[in-house]
């Protein structure tokens, strides 16, 4: 259990150090800003205390803050996609309770991994992107930077996953 708290750790370390270092100055056609950092909150065990993965998700999304100089808006929309996420798995594997102790991001099919970890990424950079413009003005902006930086998102975070994930 403790090896548990040590790899999680050390990977909010990891993914805030390279979010804020890296990924924020990545800037594709000055439309196109990933935000891996959101790998945390969907690898992070499922347990059915959520009270202190939330916690973990806030600080998470306000230390993207800090590097990014967004005033929040990680912070609430990393609180969100952490608030959502049991009932999201909940929907995508089909049944209303799971073995949370068991349960891997790894040990999922294929195709109901891809579906959740693209379903948090656009509801994440959705929340993102509309409380950045606040506006229903930007309305058509707000949802392509959803859909170009989700995807470009999606694809770095299944990179990085097949990169660093262990073969079985």
């Amino acid at each position: 259990m403790n090896s548990l708290y040590l790899k999680n750790g050390f990977r909010f370390v990891l993914l805030v150090m390279v979010q804020g270092l890296i990924f924020n100055h990545i800037n594709l056609f000055n439309y196109i800003n990933p935000f891996v950092y959101i790998l945390f909150i969907i690898l992070f065990p499922v347990r059915k205390n959520i009270a202190p993965f939330l916690i973990l998700s806030f600080l998470l999304g306000l230390s993207v803050d800090f590097f990014s100089d967004s005033g929040g808006i990680h912070a609430a929309a990393s609180t969100f996609i952490a608030f959502i996420r049991l009932p999201y798995l909940n929907f995508i594997l089909g049944r209303s309770d799971f073995d949370y102790l068991l349960f891997h991001f790894g040990g999922l099919p294929l195709s109901k991994a891809i579906l959740y970890l693209s379903g948090l990424t656009f509801i994440h950079h959705l929340i993102v992107f509309s409380l950045e413009y606040f506006s229903l003005n930007e309305f058509s902006i707000i949802l392509s930077k959803t859909l170009y930086t989700g995807l470009f998102t999606i694809f770095l975070s299944i990179v990085a996953l097949l990169l660093f994930s262990k073969r079985r």
